[in-house]
């Protein structure tokens, strides 16, 4: 039985690290594997990243294409088929979604999309919706409330979350 007293690494997981650079027997001893002379074989040798030996680098001969937008949304897409998981009745925020797993970050907003069949009858309070995921919903018997949110605040620690009104 595995034991705090009896815990020992998996076979071939503990290998001792070879030495360079002790005996010419051993194989790898004088230059310790370095071979002789040149800027590899130095303390602090070699050449950073994408260095072509003084040619022009290929990171510098081809051009800068495009930006980034720094208006962009990043919209967390939930298709209907997951929202399955939920009970008859309930109501479905980012909460509830975060609770049953289906969203870790809800980033600049929520939008359900309408792939898959929705079997239960629930009311959905998220960001956005397709045209089809309402439709869908209102066939279920259930409700598509779109939630805006007056404002996001981002703080390091503790996390302030914005006020949500209901459009």
């Amino acid at each position: 039985m595995l034991e705090l007293s009896n815990l020992k690494p998996a076979p071939g997981s503990n290998k001792k690290k070879f030495r360079v650079g002790r005996g010419h027997g051993s194989g790898s001893g004088k230059t310790s594997g370095k071979g002789h002379k040149g800027q590899n074989a130095r303390s602090g040798g070699g050449v950073r990243r994408g260095f072509e030996g003084g040619q022009m680098p290929l990171y510098r001969r081809l051009p800068k294409r495009g930006f980034t937008n720094r208006n962009t949304k990043d919209i967390v897409a939930i298709n209907l088929s997951h929202l399955n998981v939920f009970e008859d009745g309930q109501i479905v925020d980012v909460a509830a979604l975060k609770s049953k797993g289906l969203l870790s970050n809800p980033r600049d907003g929520v939008k359900i999309l309408g792939n898959g069949e929705l079997s239960k009858k629930l009311t959905i309070k998220v960001d956005y919706f397709s045209k089809t995921a309402i439709e869908k919903i209102n066939a279920a018997g259930g409700q598509a409330e779109i939630v805006k949110l007056a404002k996001k605040l981002k703080i390091a620690k503790g996390g302030v979350e914005g006020e949500a009104e209901v459009v």
